[in-house]
C-alpha cells in the first residue's frame, strides 16, 4: 500500500478492512457468473462495477455474444426483481411504464405498473424503439421515478438499466441521441471469444443439462457495498488527474494535444463524476480502500468513449472517439 502519511494512513487501513469484509460477495458473484459465461471477464467486471457504482450500462456487440445471457445470469445471482424488455419499433411508452385502467366496478381509474418497476432492467436492442419510448426510459434512468397520469412513483433501489444494442442491421433503428447515451455510466463493447473459449462455449451450451446458478447476494448487500464504495479514499492528485483527462477532451490545445480538429464536443461533467465513482468501484472489486491512476485507466475508455463526439474530419481520417480518448490517456501526465 502506498504511504499516505499519518494523516490518512489510519483511515485508509479502516476503509481497507471494510472493503475486505464487504467485497466477499464479489468473488462469489464472479464464480457463479463464470459457471454460465465463458471468458468475458471484462464484461463481468463492468456489470459488477455498474451495480456497485449505481450507474447504467450500455452493451454493444454483434448477435450471439451472450449480452442478454450475461445480464439474465447476473439477475439470478442477486435475489432481486428482473425484467427483460424487448425493444421494437411498435413499442409504446405505456408498454414500458404502465398506464391507467378504468375500473368499471368502482368507477375509477387504477394504475397498472409496467415492467420498468423492477430492480434490474434488461433493455434489449434499445435502439429499435422510437424516441417517445426512449424518453420514457430516460426519466426512469435519471430521476429514478416514473410518472403515470398525474402520479409519480419512485423506483425501488437498486435500480439498474442494462441496455444492449446491435452495431449491425441499422435499418429500422432509432439511434440513441447524445443526451440519452450520456445517461449511461459505461458503454462497453464485446468482441468475439478466442478459439479455446469458443470450444468451451460450444461444449457447455450444446449439453442437455442447463447450467444453474445460485443467488449469492441480496439488494441489501449491494446497498451496503455502495456505502463502502463511497468511502473509498481518493487523493487530491488523482482527482486532478480525472479533471485533466475530461478537460483535455474539451480544450486539447491547453494540454498540447494536437486533436482539436477531431473533437466536435468534449465529455460532459458527468464524465468526471462517473470516472470518480466507477474508479472507486474498480478499486473495491480489487479489494483496495484507495483509488490509483490504474483504476481510472481501467474504466476510462468505458466512461469516455460515448461522451466524446468526433468531427467529420475525424471520420474522414478514419479516427474514432476511442482513438481520441486513447490519445488523451497517452499524453496526460499520470500523478
Amino acid at each position: 500500500m502506498p504511504d499516505f502519511g499519518p494523516k490518512y494512513g489510519q483511515d485508509i487501513k479502516i476503509i481497507n478492512e471494510k472493503v475486505k469484509h464487504s467485497s466477499l460477495f464479489v468473488q462469489q458473484l464472479n464464480a457463479e457468473l463464470s459457471k454460465v459465461i465463458v471468458g468475458q471477464r471484462y464484461v463481468i467486471d463492468r456489470l459488477i462495477i455498474a451495480l456497485l457504482a449505481n450507474g447504467h450500462i450500455l452493451i454493444e456487440g454483434v448477435p450471439g455474444l451472450a449480452k442478454t445471457l450475461a445480464v439474465k445470469t447476473l439477475s439470478k445471482c442477486i435475489q432481486t426483481k428482473f425484467q427483460r424488455i424487448q425493444f421494437t419499433p411498435d413499442l409504446l411508452p405505456a408498454d414500458l411504464t404502465g398506464t391507467l385502467i378504468y375500473d368499471t366496478i368502482n368507477s375509477r381509474f387504477t394504475t397498472k405498473k409496467g415492467p420498468i418497476f423492477a430492480n434490474l432492467i434488461l433493455a434489449d436492442e434499445i435502439n429499435r424503439a422510437p424516441a417517445k419510448v426512449q424518453s420514457a426510459l430516460l426519466e426512469a434512468m435519471q430521476e429514478r421515478q416514473v410518472t403515470i397520469g398525474t402520479d409519480t412513483f419512485p423506483l425501488e433501489e437498486p435500480f439498474l438499466v442494462l441496455a444492449t444494442q446491435n452495431p449491425i442491421e441499422q435499418e429500422g433503428t432509432y439511434p440513441l441521441p447524445e443526451a440519452q447515451v450520456d445517461r449511461f455510466m459505461l458503454k462497453i463493447k464485446i468482441g468475439y471469444p478466442d478459439k479455446k473459449e469458443e470450444k468451451l462455449i460450444m461444449e457447455r451450451m450444446a449439453g442437455h443439462e442447463p447450467v444453474e446458478v445460485n443467488p449469492v447476494t441480496s439488494p441489501q448487500d449491494i446497498m451496503e457495498a455502495r456505502a463502502v464504495v463511497s468511502e473509498i479514499y481518493m487523493d487530491e492528485k488523482v482527482k486532478d488527474y480525472i479533471v485533466d483527462l475530461v478537460c483535455a477532451t474539451r480544450n486539447p490545445e491547453e494540454y498540447k494535444l494536437d486533436i482539436k480538429a477531431f473533437i466536435a464536443y468534449g465529455a460532459s461533467p458527468r464524465a468526471s463524476i462517473y470516472l470518480n465513482i466507477a474508479s472507486k468501484a474498480h478499486a473495491f472489486i480489487c479489494g483496495r480502500g484507495y483509488v490509483t491512476p490504474e483504476d481510472i485507466k481501467a474504466v476510462g475508455m468505458d466512461v469516455l468513449r460515448h461522451r466524446v463526439i468526433i468531427t467529420y474530419e475525424a471520420e474522414a481520417e478514419e479516427m474514432t472517439s476511442e482513438d481520441v480518448v486513447k490519445k488523451v490517456f497517452d499524453e496526460i501526465e499520470v500523478p
